[in-house]
């Protein structure tokens, strides 16, 4: 399994019930109903990446 990076998720009471009643439908757990939101989310956009690649790295305004 690809490794993971922890992070904290703030959110309202109320969405994370709405969160977790949804991943209960989906017999998922709830990070699992997140990610799974994240990367539909990321593939409508057209902005997920290739599996194993990392996304391409965005130019900052200091950098010219």
């Amino acid at each position: 399994m690809a490794d993971r990076k922890p992070f904290l998720l703030r959110l309202e009471p109320a969405v994370h019930q709405a969160l977790q009643r949804w991943a209960d439908d989906e017999l998922r757990s709830l990070n699992g109903q997140i990610e799974f939101l994240l990367r539909d989310a990321l593939q409508r956009a057209g902005r997920r990446p290739a599996a194993g690649k990392p996304p391409p790295r965005q130019r900052s305004d200091r950098e010219e």
